[in-house]
């Protein structure tokens, strides 16, 4: 082969091969826009009357991305000429690495299932699973994103949630915000509840049912230790909490005691705070 075939040949199957790419490309493109597309259209569907559950639409909408995109990647596979058989075949031959990473990758999506079936959570739950606290913004075919305190995004693998813990607090109606003071013997007990209970009634978003818990928790050393107990909603609970603290703090102001301990106790993962007040 002389100096002009070798060139013919090599510029024929560079222009083959350029045009096979700017193919593939284009599919690429136009592809994944009708992907997206597709799926919106659907979930629109679904979410339409609101008798899907919007948790349930988005895993569903993950899914069909998912499957048409694995469609649009054999089909350029195509392009280039190569058969799915073809590519079941390198995949198999990729050995105990792929084999293991794909098993996991099962094991994920299996879990995804389990918690769309269960129902342990939804999006918009306040949850601690795999060591995490946070708000549910996705339940993906794999994974789940969590956006943790400090508005950290954290993505866990289904199956390390699943295989874990789960503490669901959006599950219930109502949440109880556990508070406790120390106050002197010199103070009337009764007198002092009868003060924080009407300071914590005061409180916006306190439930009237159940009504506030405030008790006798023990005599110690240093005093009585009240126990002080609103109740809120999961989305007020924050709030609530936050508000208690203040209330306990202007009633101690108000009775004068020389030295008071107010206990908080969070709930949701954070430590309490024991902080005097005087």
């Amino acid at each position: 082969m002389n100096t002009e075939e070798t060139w013919n040949f090599l510029l024929t199957h560079a222009t083959d091969l350029g045009l096979k790419i700017i193919s593939a490309l284009l599919i690429w493109f136009v592809g994944r826009w009708a992907i997206k597309l597709v799926a919106k259209i659907f979930s629109r569907i679904l979410e339409k009357g609101q008798r899907v559950d919007r948790t349930l639409v988005l895993y569903i909408r993950e899914i069909i991305s998912w499957l048409l995109t694995l469609l649009l990647i054999l089909s350029i596979f195509g392009i280039f000429g190569i058969q799915t058989t073809s590519f079941a075949a390198l995949l198999a031959g990729l050995g105990l690495a792929v084999g293991t990473a794909w098993g996991g990758l099962l094991a994920h999506f299996a879990a995804g299932v389990f918690i769309q079936l269960m129902r342990p959570f939804k999006v918009g739950d306040t949850i601690t699973a795999a060591g995490i606290n946070g708000v549910v913004t996705d339940i993906g075919v794999f994974t789940t994103t969590i956006i943790a305190a400090g508005n950290v995004q954290t993505i866990v693998g289904n199956n390390k949630i699943f295989s874990d813990t789960i503490q669901n607090f959006s599950a219930l109606p109502y949440r109880r915000i556990d508070c406790s003071i120390t106050i002197p013997y010199s103070i009337d007990p009764q007198e002092a509840m009868n003060r924080f209970k009407e300071a914590i009634c005061a409180i916006p978003n306190v439930r009237t049912n159940p009504v506030p818990s405030i008790s006798i928790a023990e005599f110690t050393v240093d005093g009585t230790r009240l126990s002080i107990c609103p109740f809120a909603a999961p989305e007020n609970y924050s709030q609530v909490q936050s508000d208690s603290t203040k209330a306990i703090a202007q009633v101690i102001r108000s009775i004068g005691t020389p030295r008071s301990e107010l206990h908080i106790v969070d709930h949701t993962g954070g430590n309490g705070a024991a902080s005097p007040s005087s």
